[in-house]
């Protein structure tokens, strides 16, 4: 069953890449505390995804950041080179935090696994946005088809602040 509001995000541990190299990140080290905006891609670089729907997120990051968000966030199930050269390619000036889900372990925790292999992409996350406050998810916005990113745009999450 995917995750609904008002459900707590399970403990998983994402890759990031950081100056010195890939690291491990525990999703409480994200979340734990702090009001985070989580979209997530089918795969970086993908045209939905590169060119739509993380660019919205670095054009109204300052909006979200006025509206409390400690935390913007974006998962995938990509390894953490792929993510790492996306944001390096993306110029995102470390606004947007990547978090790699290699496996897709956190995907399929939280119900938002999806099975691409028809397009040759084998298993990927769905595309949605949520807000998270202390871990608990307050608002989720998912997409009824990942070549789509208006329900899960950074403008309709804007608008549910």
């Amino acid at each position: 069953m995917p995750i609904e509001i008002g459900e707590t995000l399970p403990h998983v541990t994402f890759k990031t890449m950081t100056s010195s190299g890939a690291s491990e990140m525990p999703s409480q080290d994200v979340f734990a505390g702090k009001k985070v905006v989580l979209f997530a891609v089918p795969g970086a670089f993908t045209p939905t995804c590169h060119g739509s729907h993380l660019p919205g997120f670095i054009k109204h990051y300052d909006e979200l950041k006025a509206k409390g968000v400690d935390t913007v966030a974006c998962t995938g199930v990509n390894d953490v080179f792929v993510f790492g050269a996306w944001a390096k390619a993306s110029e995102v000036d470390d606004k947007i935090l990547f978090l790699a889900d290699g496996n897709g372990d956190f995907a399929k925790a939280i119900g938002m696994d999806i099975d691409l292999s028809v397009a040759a992409l084998g298993l990927r996350s769905k595309r949605y946005a949520m807000l998270v406050e202390d871990g608990v998810v307050k608002a989720l916005h998912v997409e009824d088809s990942p070549g789509k990113a208006e329900q899960s745009s950074a403008e309709a999450l804007l608008a549910a602040l």
